[in-house]
């Protein structure tokens, strides 16, 4: 397995990739709470079912590729085959480098490519100089969330009406780059 900088995506190699998405058993469920002007956010673990599948179209691959062509993500080969990827941006008007799309095909999940991939986005976060990381996930996706924090991210925002389902919640993690 090699990873190297992605070139434009002129396909979509991830149409015969397996299950685009996760299921899982537990969620975090965000609770707020208002007094006096304030108001304070309760993350907590709950068993609750969730599926989730994804199409990627020619629309997205197109928006993907408008960020791959700044140079900064990179996709992980087999024998020459793309088997995942991580489409990065570097944000220059707060020096963060934001993780847009990380994608493993899903014969080649627990191997870890997705560690190398993050690896190889914190590498190339260290040679800009940016001082974190930045991504989003949604708050029923409990299997990425528990990668990121092995990888080191944090919790540290989240928009209760990022998306059109009212049952997902956008948990934005960063990553301090030393």
């Amino acid at each position: 397995m090699e990873i190297k900088k992605l070139q434009q995506l002129s396909f979509n190699p991830c149409s015969g990739w397996g299950h685009n998405g996760y299921t899982t058993d537990i969620r975090y469920v965000v609770s707020s709470i208002e007094f006096g002007g304030s108001f304070e956010f309760i993350i907590k673990e709950k068993s609750l079912p969730y599926h989730k599948i994804w199409e990627t179209t020619s629309e997205d691959l197109e928006e993907l590729n408008t960020i791959i062509e700044q140079g900064n993500s990179f996709g992980a080969f087999v024998n020459e085959e793309l088997a995942g990827w991580i489409i990065c941006e570097q944000r220059t008007w707060n020096n963060s480098f934001y993780i847009e799309n990380i994608l493993v095909n899903e014969k080649y999940r627990r191997q870890g490519i997705g560690i190398k991939l993050i690896k190889s986005a914190i590498k190339e976060a260290r040679k800009l100089n940016s001082r974190v990381i930045e991504l989003e996930t949604q708050n029923t996706n409990y299997p990425a969330i528990q990668f990121y924090r092995r990888m080191g991210f944090n919790i540290t925002g989240l928009n209760t009406r990022f998306y059109e389902n009212p049952e997902e919640i956008a948990l934005f993690m960063t990553l301090d780059i030393e």
